[in-house]
């Protein structure tokens, strides 16, 4: 099976660091839709969209440290510019979504690969 296979240079290219959650808003409209302010370390603060409204609430997100893809070229999504994505494992039909979250003591700006 070599279909979809990545190059190790294309895996290079990913800029995974660890984020910490310092906001959570709802965004008026959207069902599925949270706005993240992040903490990104030296990287600075970073706002993203992420689709887990259905399944993480406002307080399981605040404060917490995520695995964020933050060289993903931004997009806007309902009149905000997403600037990144977070990584989550998810069921085929997404009706199962888990955040993928890193160990303790990780500290935001953190290169994951």
């Amino acid at each position: 099976m070599t279909e979809g296979i990545v190059e190790f240079g294309d895996w290079e290219k990913l800029d995974l660091r660890v984020a910490e959650v310092e906001n959570v808003e709802e965004i008026e409209g959207a069902d599925k839709l949270y706005k993240l302010s992040l903490d990104v370390g030296e990287l600075g603060k970073r706002v993203i969209c992420a689709g887990i409204k259905e399944h993480y609430s406002e307080e399981d997100l605040k404060g917490k440290k995520i695995i964020y893809f933050s060289n993903l070229k931004p997009r806007v999504m309902r009149g905000i510019e997403s600037q990144g994505m977070l990584l989550a494992a998810s069921s085929e039909n997404h009706k199962i979504v888990k955040l993928l979250f890193p160990d303790q003591g990780a500290e935001a700006g953190m290169r994951v690969g």
